[in-house]
């Protein structure tokens, strides 16, 4: 990693920057983390995984995720309406980082 002066540089042109604005909110890493774990999941079954999301928020996050390459929606043309959410390459991508965290997590939950 190249150091250079603080004054030159420009936290919003670094990956660090990008990856964030695409995870950044109270519940996405929530939704990912999900995915990552359980594969292929209905909406109301990720509802009830997390707690205290709302419809509203949850259908959001998972616009959001999805307008932004990371998770596939898929809508089965049916009565009722079946849709299910899994991740993309991209968001497949994602995992060591999430296992990084997880492993993080557990370490020093424990400490």
């Amino acid at each position: 990693m190249v150091q250079c002066s603080i004054v030159e540089a420009d936290i919003d042109e670094t990956g660090f920057s990008y990856t964030l604005s695409l995870i950044n909110g109270k519940y996405k890493m929530f939704i990912l983390y999900a995915l990552m774990e359980f594969g292929t999941v209905r909406f109301n079954e990720m509802k009830g995984y997390i707690k205290g999301i709302s419809f509203k928020t949850l259908s959001a996050n998972l616009k959001e995720l999805e307008a932004d390459g990371l998770v596939h929606r898929e809508e089965y043309p049916q009565v009722p309406p079946k849709v299910e959410y899994s991740l993309t390459e991209t968001g497949k991508s994602l995992i060591p980082i999430l296992d990084s965290m997880c492993e993080w997590g557990d370490v020093h939950r424990r400490a």
